[in-house]
């Protein structure tokens, strides 16, 4: 593990961190209701958007390529690592206690754990697959540092996942002020519900330098990990009220942002 790396995770993960504060940041600015649930709305559509399109360019299909460069079957990796992605955060999702905002349902083992806590646990547990994505791109691209697309492609996905979590730190703080808590409570939550990006982000890298080999699992666990996030709760989440076309346009939007993001850099 070189400094170089640890320089690149740091800015990758510190950059989508300060992102989600400054999304959450919007909470300052909305005081109408049905203005926050609009807002509210596009922001989970265009964050499934960027999501499903960063899991695409950003993991999978450098997870075929690996896995082909390396003689494996290329679609071995891309798939078992996939399943193994979606089954890991549908454990957590069943663990780790917390509350979905926009139709009030609590998952997770049972917990006296106030909805504060549980609403911000659950935005949360979507931050962690995003830090994972992040560390392993720069990794991937620390081990083909004479091939500079990797890092180019590593820079993409970790600003597409940066634009879209402006809108999920929104996601976090409206939601908070709804339920009563204070302006400045509801953005300093929203601002920590992002701290597990850089943290696992860093721990992504320190286990794919002992493991480089499966490196193509690695990336598309962390698309399976993305896309779970974005088909369990991100979309469902979009679609319900009286703004449902709002929220399919946004995820359109988000796709289209992150797919140029990648094909342009």
């Amino acid at each position: 593990m070189t400094i170089t790396l640890l320089l690149w995770v740091a800015m990758g993960t510190g950059f989508i961190f300060l992102m989600t504060c400054l999304g959450s940041a919007v909470v300052f600015f909305f005081k109408n209701q049905v203005t926050n649930d609009i807002v509210l709305t596009i922001a989970l559509g265009f964050a499934a958007g960027i999501m499903i399109a960063a899991s695409v360019f950003g993991l999978l299909i450098p997870s075929i390529d690996e896995a082909s460069n390396s003689g494996m079957t290329s679609w071995l990796p891309a798939a078992g690592g996939f399943i193994l992605g979606v089954f890991f955060l549908f454990g957590l999702d069943k663990i780790i206690p917390h509350l979905h905002p926009v139709n009030n349902v609590t998952e997770g083992i049972s917990t006296s754990l106030k909805r504060t806590s549980l609403l911000v646990s659950a935005v949360t547990l979507h931050n962690i697959p995003e830090g994972i994505a992040v560390g392993l791109s720069f990794a991937l691209a620390a081990q083909h540092p004479e091939n500079q697309t990797f890092l180019l492609s590593a820079m993409a996905l970790a600003l597409g996942i940066g634009i879209q979590n402006f809108p999920e730190g929104a996601a976090v703080s409206l939601p908070l002020r709804k339920e009563g808590m204070s302006t400045t409570k509801s953005f300093f939550l929203g601002c920590a519900s992002g701290a597990v990006e850089p943290i696992f982000g860093f721990i992504t890298i320190f286990f794919a330098g002992l493991i480089f080999p499966i490196m193509p699992w690695l990336l598309s666990f962390a698309a399976g990990c993305m896309l779970y996030v974005v088909v369990e709760e991100l979309i469902p989440e979009a679609h319900l009220g009286e703004h449902s076309n709002v929220g399919t346009l946004a995820v359109m939007a988000g796709f289209v942002v992150m797919m140029v993001l990648d094909i342009a850099l």
